[in-house]
């Protein structure tokens, strides 16, 4: 496997259409939720796109943004065909490595759908607020803490 993480314009157009694509694929179409994917946050110049692949093609996908104060990671997905072999273990940490290398001292935040909140807790996040309904699915809000490094002596 291998992780991909760059602007959007500095992918290949053919793994920008497999990312939107798996986007679509699963958001959309498989946990049938009606939503603009394409808001323009990929567009920003700060947003980070986490791409896996595997062989060559996109089985997973993140992005990060960068909220002024925060480091957001949204858009988790996997491939049907990647779900329960790792593949989504290695794309959360590059995402995190993702947010944490460009803005060390910032908390990182994510929605995650609630039955995952287990799961993002295993890469450092714990729940930041009350549950809430987006496009029908429960989320729980949850946050990283920032860690900046000791200062040089």
């Amino acid at each position: 496997m291998e992780i991909l993480t760059r602007h959007l314009d500095d992918l290949a157009p053919r793994t920008v259409f497999d990312l939107c694509r798996l986007r679509q694929d699963v958001f959309v179409v498989e946990q049938d939720c009606a939503y603009p994917d394409l808001d323009d946050r990929d567009l920003e110049a700060a947003t980070r796109q986490v791409v896996l692949l595997d062989a060559g093609r996109v089985v997973g996908t993140a992005r990060v943004l960068d909220d002024a104060t925060e480091q957001r990671i949204g858009r988790v997905v996997c491939h049907r065909d990647a779900r329960g072999t790792g593949a989504s273990g290695v794309l959360m940490r590059a995402a995190v490595e993702a947010a944490t290398q460009t803005a060390p001292g910032q908390d990182v935040v994510l929605g995650a759908q609630s039955p995952l909140v287990g799961w993002y807790a295993t890469f450092g996040f714990a729940p930041d607020g009350p549950e809430y309904l987006e496009d029908g699915i429960p989320h729980t809000p949850m946050r990283r803490p920032g860690v900046l490094s000791p200062a040089a002596p």
